[in-house]
C-alpha cells in the first residue's frame, strides 16, 4: 500500500469506533493490523477492526506536521 493510501485509510479509521472492513479492502487492512497500527476482529462478519494505541500515535503525527 502506497504511503498516501495508508494514511489515508488509517485517518478514516481513528475517526470510527469500529471500522467495518470493506469488500477488496481485507489486504490493506491485514498490513495495518501488521504494522500494529489495527486490531482486526475474525470472530465477527462482517469483519471488522479498532485501531491500536499504535494507530492513534501514527494519526497523531500525520496531524502534528
Amino acid at each position: 500500500m502506497e504511503r498516501k493510501e495508508l494514511e489515508s485509510l488509517m485517518k478514516n479509521i481513528e475517526h470510527q469506533e469500529q471500522s467495518s472492513i470493506l469488500g477488496g479492502m481485507q489486504k490493506d487492512y491485514e498490513e495495518l493490523e501488521q504494522l500494529g497500527y489495527i486490531k482486526i476482529n475474525w470472530e465477527h462478519s462482517p469483519l471488522s477492526a479498532v485501531i491500536t494505541p499504535e494507530g492513534r500515535a501514527f494519526v497523531a503525527a500525520l496531524y502534528s506536521h
